[in-house]
């Protein structure tokens, strides 16, 4: 049986000027998830939308948000994203001295939990949080901008990451985002991941129902 892939449409490379419309667009497609990238200019050299505009694409959107935090202070973020209504949420470990602690957090909120493995950050660092984590972020890129070209070596760590769930009976899903393509997505499913994160390959096209299907 063909492993079901979840869709995720990376809102950060859509027409800002038009959001309504690109979110009516994305959920005419197959796609299961919005993915929502917070940056500070901080931890990432680059600066995208906070909690006011995510409030906004709730109000029109009916697919789960995902919201993925590149910012400094992830644990001020937790409570206005569950107010609003988001259903995932991911940050990057490097960011948080008390990382059990805010998984917990998010968790307690009613969100699905998520850590975030940078290009160069192993993957053993999910070793102590995978019984609690709901998910795992690989970052395929170098996280900050979209329109990336994807490092290969990440399918070694979305192989490694998957050997280790299945060897140790894990439930969390591998989400995987930057670079994600018709001719990657194959790879990235056969290596284990789950979920596959899609911006520019989606949105520069003039066909996004298209698109979405041929990474499923």
């Amino acid at each position: 049986m063909k492993k079901h892939i979840k869709i995720a449409p990376s809102l950060l490379s859509c027409d800002f000027g038009r959001i309504k419309e690109e979110i009516a667009l994305i959920e005419s497609t197959d796609a299961a998830i919005l993915h929502l990238d917070v940056m500070d200019g901080h931890f990432v050299p680059n600066l995208t939308f906070g909690a006011p505009i995510i409030k906004y694409i709730k109000k029109y959107a009916k697919l789960p948000l995902d919201v993925h935090l590149m910012v400094t202070n992830p644990n001020d973020f937790v409570q206005p994203l569950a107010d609003i209504g988001v259903d995932y949420l991911s940050f990057h470990t490097e960011t948080e001295y008390h990382a059990d602690r805010l998984i917990h957090h998010i968790k307690n909120n009613k969100m699905k939990a998520g850590i975030v493995l940078n290009p160069a950050t192993h993957h053993n660092t999910i070793e102590y949080l995978a019984d609690i984590i709901d998910f795992v972020l690989v970052m395929s890129v170098n996280p900050g901008f979209g329109g990336q070209s994807f490092i290969n070596n990440s399918l070694q760590k979305i192989a490694r990451i998957n050997d280790y769930r299945e060897l140790n009976n894990h439930s969390f899903e591998i989400e995987v985002d930057g670079g994600v393509n018709d001719k990657i997505a194959p790879l990235l499913v056969e290596a284990g991941a789950d979920i596959l994160v899609a911006g520019s390959y989606i949105f520069n096209s003039d066909n996004y129902a298209e698109k979405v299907r041929s990474l499923m």
